[in-house]
């Protein structure tokens, strides 16, 4: 199993009764409440919280994209990488990822992801997103678009990193004279491709039959065993074998000296995420044709309702979308969530509202040197009864 860290990087630092006067911290919350000074230091501890993973061990850090919100500091996953690129030497930096079908050059994101191959050598992996339903609100980009939009960027990108230039590009979004970029991606023949997603079919089916690797984000573990099938029986369809080594698993994943502690210094960042941070009005998670209504329906049985029912801290950890207590605790429940999914990867959420640098440093101290060297070479309960099946 490979061990992942991810970061948000969220402004915790919200107005009081802000909910009241702006509905939630997404498009409508006002640039007004940002303080330069707070996110200097901010963007500082973020980094350093990630890089100081990578110097523990970790195998990647995790970045990725969202705009106009408290909800992320990342309006630009790249520019983050690159911080990430200049400071660490051996872990890889994941992009989880680029939201294409917001960009109206994705030709730049084919550029930008090759220069950060070639800077890090080879430590890329490129995620791509449709974005979440609001940020077609803060784009003005039509959400009934934003599949095709998100397949015609793909197949540029990858046809840019892939295929001797120049060539032409004539789409329905997207129309290039000349398409050569310089440079080309230092992996050959492209840096890995990772879908994150909460669960579409669509999305699950295509990394599957891509050969990506499929991420099931913040999902109860019961219902993630659906996608993850769903994930083994398309690639096997799609002739593509061992498809869990190209499966991962985000959540939150928090570690202190006891199971009190750990919810006493948590929960309180937990609660401002889950019930604060990602809330949005259902017309702006959801808006209307962003997905086919047979696409919905599986979402919000998957996850529930996410724009509308408040989490409680008892329900998360007990659905596994949440792994929080003493090491004992978090290495009980990884066990058990890594036996019920045989993923590979495993991507934790190390950081969650404005849980401060002391604590997400200690977190990722237990993981690091606690949790994952008992866990790391395991084999899950699948991989076990499939050898005896053999």
């Amino acid at each position: 199993m490979k061990c992942y860290a991810f970061h948000f990087m969220p402004f915790g630092h919200l107005e009081e009764g802000y909910r009241e006067k702006y509905g939630s911290a997404w498009v409508t919350y006002s640039n007004r409440n940002w303080d330069p000074a707070v996110g200097h230091d901010l963007y500082r501890q973020y980094i350093d919280e990630l890089v100081y993973a990578a110097e523990l061990g970790f195998d990647g850090v995790c970045v990725n994209e969202h705009h106009q919100t408290a909800y992320s500091m990342m309006p630009s996953p790249n520019v983050i990488a690159s911080a990430l690129v200049a400071r660490t030497d051996t872990a890889k930096v994941a992009i989880l990822g680029n939201a294409i079908p917001l960009r109206n050059d994705p030709l730049r994101v084919a550029e930008e992801v090759a220069m950060l191959d070639n800077m890090s050598g080879g430590r890329i992996i490129s995620g791509f997103i449709r974005g979440i339903g609001a940020e077609y609100h803060s784009h003005g980009i039509n959400p009934a678009d934003s599949r095709e939009r998100f397949w015609e960027a793909h197949d540029l990108i990858l046809k840019a990193w892939t295929e001797d230039g120049p060539f032409a590009w004539e789409g329905k979004y997207y129309n290039y004279r000349h398409v050569n970029v310089w440079p080309r991606p230092f992996q050959q023949p492209h840096p890995d491709v990772w879908f994150p997603s909460t669960g579409s079919p669509e999305t699950v089916i295509a990394a599957a039959e891509r050969g990506y690797t499929y991420v099931q984000v913040f999902t109860p573990m019961l219902q993630t065993v659906k996608v993850f099938d769903q994930y083994r029986d398309a690639s096997l369809k799609a002739g593509r074998p061992d498809p869990d080594k190209r499966l991962a698993w985000h959540g939150v994943v928090y570690a202190a000296g006891s199971d009190a502690q750990a919810e006493d210094e948590f929960w309180p960042h937990m609660d401002m995420y889950f019930n604060e941070l990602f809330v949005n009005p259902i017309h702006r998670l959801f808006p209307v044709n962003y997905m086919s209504e047979q696409t919905l329906e599986a979402v919000l049985e998957l996850r529930g309702n996410m724009a509308l029912e408040r989490r409680r801290f008892d329900e998360l950890v007990g659905a596994r979308t949440a792994i929080v207590g003493s090491v004992d605790t978090v290495i009980g429940m990884l066990e058990e969530v890594h036996d019920t999914l045989g993923f590979e990867h495993l991507i934790a959420n190390i950081h969650l509202g404005g849980l401060g640098e002391d604590k997400t440093k200690a977190n990722i101290r237990h993981l690091a040197t606690e949790v994952f060297p008992k866990i790391r070479d395991r084999r899950s309960a699948r991989d076990r009864d499939m050898a005896n099946e053999a």
